[in-house]
């Protein structure tokens, strides 16, 4: 077991300084690009301005023999694009792939520092996470990059998810966690094709009794799975974040989805079609009407003790801190969004 003071130190010499907290940063979807299509790369200088985070996908929906294409294209594309304040991420090949090694060392060499996050697929456990982590820093040292790249595990076995709190504490460089529902739903036999969501026949039904058909409710097959990961990640100071919403022709259930997601404490969610990037900003950012009441809380006990009555309701330290996790968020999307910032009034 490393000693804690040894916790923050490079893993190689030159490497930068690991952060000891994240950076803040609005990362309401994740949106991921297919950077082998000269056609879409040339639409993410406008992409870049209207989302929170640009992801160049290398791994899954990549045909075989487009995998170098796409690391080249994802090269070229952040090379050639101001991102600002947007992020810039990719998810590369998983570590048993032929793929992988390439991946890590052309895009660190070339574009590490403008590389905010390393998306890595099928997280087994914390040996994953402390290759990636020991590697990324030889990489770092030896191409000088200036800031530490962060990694992002995706949650996609079975093995992963039990794994899920040594996987949170592997690393300082850890980000956060998504939820791959496709794949884990292969890896624990799970008797679904869906790209997340529901299942209609995932339910409860009510008790017998009366005349008349027996009302039935449809469940979420990812609520444990979510909540586990979002304890794993509270507990650590990361993000968790849901997956991919594959039906993009029902907005309506991809928007349920994300928030439920978003109510349990998720951060954000990945978008995989442009028409999912508005229901993600709707989502993952907090309603004006509880931005101002939240406000109210904080303003009516500013030290945060006591209590008081609000609207016939009790406010205590408990409330309190609620309400302050609402009003931070608005305050980070209002840095960035001016038409939130504007219905915001903070």
């Amino acid at each position: 077991m490393k000693l804690p003071r040894n916790i923050y130190k490079p893993l190689a010499i030159g490497a930068p300084e690991p952060y000891r907290d994240l950076p803040v940063r609005l990362e309401r979807m994740i949106h991921f690009v297919p950077p082998h299509l000269e056609k879409v790369r040339a639409k993410v200088p406008d992409l870049a301005r209207t989302v929170d985070v640009v992801l160049g996908n290398l791994e899954d929906a990549i045909p075989l023999d487009a995998k170098e294409a796409a690391r080249a294209g994802f090269i070229e594309m952040v090379m050639a694009t101001d991102f600002g304040t947007t992020g810039v991420w990719t998810r590369v090949n998983a570590l048993n792939s032929p793929w992988i090694l390439d991946d890590l060392t052309e895009i660190v060499a070339a574009i590490g520092d403008k590389l905010d996050v390393i998306m890595l697929p099928k997280v087994e456990g914390p040996w994953d996470i402390h290759y990636l982590d020991q590697l990324l820093a030889q990489l770092e040292a030896r191409h000088r990059v200036g800031k530490p790249i962060l990694i992002h595990a995706i949650l996609e076995t079975a093995e992963g998810v039990k794994n899920v709190d040594a996987i949170a504490s592997a690393s300082p460089r850890m980000h956060g966690m998504s939820l791959g529902p496709a794949d884990l739903a292969a890896s624990r036999a799970m008797k679904t094709t869906r790209v997340g969501g529901g299942h209609p026949e995932y339910k409860v039904v009510a008790d017998m009794g009366g005349e008349g058909p027996r009302a039935a409710y449809q469940q979420d097959l990812w609520h444990y799975t979510i909540a586990k990961m979002v304890d794993a990640c509270a507990a650590n100071g990361l993000k968790a974040f849901y997956g991919p919403f594959g039906d993009f022709s029902d907005p309506i259930a991809c928007e349920t989805q994300f928030r439920n997601a978003f109510l349990m404490g998720c951060a954000g969610a990945w978008t995989l079609h442009p028409s999912q990037i508005d229901i993600a900003k709707r989502v993952f950012s907090p309603d004006p009407d509880e931005v101002a009441f939240a406000a109210r809380i904080l303003a009516a006990m500013p030290d945060g003790s006591g209590a008081v009555m609000i609207d016939g309701k009790m406010q205590d330290d408990a409330t309190w801190k609620q309400a302050k996790v609402i009003v931070d968020l608005a305050r980070i999307v209002a840095a960035k969004d001016p038409d939130y910032a504007a219905r915001y009034a903070i």
